[in-house]
C-alpha cells in the first residue's frame, strides 16, 4: 500500500494543474500569443504573483503546458503499443497513426499551425516535446520488448518523435497513410531490434 501524498505536495500539484488547465482553455479560445500571465491567473482563479511563484516565467509556464499535452498524447499511444506487443510492426503502425489522429485535434498543434508557426510554441514543441516523447517512448520500447538495447530504443524513439511532430505540424497525407509509410521505412529496423535473443 502506497503512503498518502503529503498535503503540501498534493495542494501544490493541484494548483499547478489548475493553472496549466487554464492555459489550455485560453490557448483553445485565443491562442498563446494573445494570452498573458494575467489572463492565466484570472482563468485559474489565482493572483498573477501566484502564477509567477509557481512557474517563474511565461516561457516556463508554456513549457509545462507543452509537456502536459505531449505526455497526454504519448499516454494514449502507449496503450496501443502494449496491445500489439506480439507484433512490433503493427504496434508501430497503430501508435504512429493514433498519435497523428489525436494531434490533428490537439489545440497546441492547431494553434501553432493557425498562428503561422508561433516561434515560441514551435521551438518548445520541437525541442521539449520531442525530448519528453523520446524518453517516454524509449522506456516503453524496452518495457514491452526487453531484448531491445537502450541505444536502439532511444534511436527508434527519437526518430519516431521527430517524424511524428513533423507530420503533425505539416501533414502530407492521412494519418493512416503516413503511418503505413513510416512502418514500411522503419519496419526492417524494428524487426531486427525486437528479434528474440539467441
Amino acid at each position: 500500500m502506497s503512503s498518502p501524498v503529503p498535503f503540501g505536495q498534493a495542494s501544490r500539484t493541484l494548483l499547478r494543474d489548475t493553472i496549466v488547465a487554464a492555459v489550455d482553455e485560453l490557448v483553445r479560445s485565443r491562442g498563446w500569443s494573445a494570452t498573458t500571465m494575467s489572463d492565466v491567473a484570472r482563468a485559474a482563479g489565482v493572483s498573477r504573483q501566484t502564477v509567477y511563484n509557481e512557474f517563474g516565467s511565461r516561457q516556463d509556464l508554456v513549457q509545462a503546458y507543452v509537456v502536459r499535452e505531449i505526455e497526454t498524447l504519448v499516454g494514449e499511444v502507449e496503450e496501443r503499443v502494449r496491445g500489439h506487443a506480439d507484433d512490433a510492426r503493427q504496434a508501430l503502425t497503430e501508435a504512429f497513426g493514433l498519435f497523428l489522429k489525436l494531434a490533428s485535434d490537439e489545440p497546441l498543434v492547431r494553434v501553432i499551425v493557425a498562428e503561422a508557426g508561433d516561434a515560441e510554441l514551435m521551438r518548445l514543441l520541437t525541442a521539449t516535446g520531442r525530448s519528453v516523447a523520446t524518453e517516454r517512448v524509449g522506456q516503453l520500447i524496452t518495457e514491452v520488448w526487453p531484448q531491445v538495447s537502450p541505444a536502439d530504443a532511444e534511436l527508434l524513439a527519437d526518430s519516431m518523435a521527430r517524424l511524428a511532430i513533423s507530420h503533425a505540424l505539416l501533414p502530407t497525407a492521412s494519418p493512416d497513410e503516413i503511418a503505413a509509410r513510416v512502418t514500411r521505412l522503419f519496419g526492417p529496423f524494428v524487426d531486427e531490434i525486437v528479434a528474440p535473443l539467441p
